[in-house]
């Protein structure tokens, strides 16, 4: 039995009778903040060359990649094995001039075709786009990450360290309600953007330059597990 083979039983024995509560609640959109967190954790791996823990966060993102595709599978929709055809066909299908006929010499040559075919295969040529927006792509978001800063500040006891006022954010945090925060965001994003600011790169930076405020700051004890 393969390694992968192996990983879907086990995920399918925790998903099952006698198997793992949390693993048995779990839904897609549960797992949506996990695979945002193994998908950062593994970004941090390949920024910092480190490859033994790159192989470890792959393995993470994997078991999430299976863990969707068991939830598909036990309702019907697709499998594993679904996933992996399809990919691997929309490889072959993008890549012809390595499957087909023609050659590319460039990656710009690549590119473009890449974009053509991809194209031809989301809507019919010459339909009209079922949006004004153009999609955009996928990123990770910033606000999550400020917030586990912030959080980790917290359960560490570090706030003074930080330079943040806590006073200050009650006072915010007494004000907000769901409505008005989502007002404020994307008033904050809507400023940012006429200023060709970017929000998410400069929270992601700020939260950076954070922690490494705090890490400066703070009590120099043993390290604990």
């Amino acid at each position: 039995m393969s390694a992968i083979d192996e990983l879907r039983r086990t995920i399918a024995r925790l998903r099952g009778p006698g198997g793992c509560p949390w693993d048995q609640e779990q839904t897609h959109q549960s797992l949506a903040r996990c695979l945002i967190d193994e998908c950062s954790e593994l970004l941090d791996t390949i920024d910092r060359l480190d490859l033994p823990h790159m192989r470890e966060e792959l393995g993470d993102v994997l078991i999430q990649v299976i863990f969707h595709a068991q939830l598909a599978e036990e309702a019907g929709h697709f499998d594993l094995e679904a996933v992996a055809r399809e990919v691997n066909e929309k490889l072959v299908r993008r890549h012809p001039h390595v499957f087909g006929e023609g050659k590319l010499e460039t990656s710009e040559q690549v590119l473009v075709q890449w974009e053509k075919i991809k194209a031809g295969e989301k809507r019919p040529q010459g339909a009209p786009r079922p949006s004004l927006f153009k999609e955009l792509p996928p990123r990770l978001p910033a606000l999550m990450y400020a917030e586990a800063v912030w959080k980790q500040i917290g359960k560490k006891g570090l706030v003074r360290e930080s330079g943040v006022d806590p006073e200050r954010v009650a006072r915010l945090a007494a004000e907000l309600d769901p409505e008005s925060l989502g007002r404020i965001l994307f008033e904050i994003a809507a400023a940012a953007q006429s200023r060709d600011m970017d929000p998410e790169g400069l929270l992601r930076r700020h939260a950076d330059g954070l922690m490494r405020h705090v890490e400066g700051r703070a009590p120099k004890t043993p390290a604990t597990a």
